[in-house]
């Protein structure tokens, strides 16, 4: 039978907890589940924020309209290959503020399985999740799972990182800011003005 968990408070954040599991959890509070173990995660972004995001959005959906590849939102599920142990999958719920392009989706959990192939991270800079340990250790995520374009967006600073995956490992491209077009080492074809995105 199966035991739902409607009080946060009844999970033990030292044990290790499987997607399965988590799909039992029916209380208001939102998490990230990584490599099991649990994440709060932060309010939703500001105003300024989800101008950004929607700008992304815009370039993205224009694209992507009727390609195998897809692009998604979060909040939705991936599931995250752990390549040390390919019998099991990492769970990771991403938050508002990243943006996926992905061809490998589930229907039956409707989630999407495997790494996304672009994955954008729209910093929230004001809020104590974003702190240096945190995007160091998902910096190391996403490459172990092998997302091949990684992209941090710095709304203050109104610029972007463009990292892109080669032998395992990431390397860091130019810098993107105002003034200057954005394009994609994956699609080429999409480009934005980096103006336009920071409106």
């Amino acid at each position: 039978m199966e035991h739902f968990v409607t009080d946060i408070n009844d999970l033990d954040s030292e044990k290790t907890y499987t997607y399965k599991e988590y799909l039992l959890w029916k209380f208001k509070e939102r998490v990230e589940l990584i490599k099991g173990k649990i994440f709060r995660m932060s309010p939703a972004p500001s105003i300024s924020h989800q101008n950004i995001s929607r700008n992304i959005n815009k370039v993205l959906d224009h694209y992507f309209f009727g390609e195998p590849c897809k692009v998604f939102y979060a909040p939705l599920d991936v599931l995250l290959p752990d390549k040390k142990n390919l019998q099991k999958k990492m769970t990771f719920l991403p938050w508002y503020s990243r943006i996926f392009a992905s061809s490998a989706i589930t229907k039956k959990l409707q989630t999407v399985k495997n790494a996304p192939v672009l994955l954008i991270w729209s910093l929230k800079s004001y809020l104590p999740g974003n702190s240096k340990k945190e995007m160091d250790y998902k910096f190391d995520l996403y490459q172990e799972a092998g997302v091949q374009e990684y992209r941090l967006v710095y709304p203050e600073e109104k610029s972007i990182n463009i990292f892109v995956l080669k032998d395992d490992g990431y390397i860091g491209l130019k810098p993107i800011s105002e003034g200057r077009i954005l394009t994609s080492s994956l699609f080429p074809e999409v480009q934005a003005e980096v103006d336009k995105i920071f409106v």
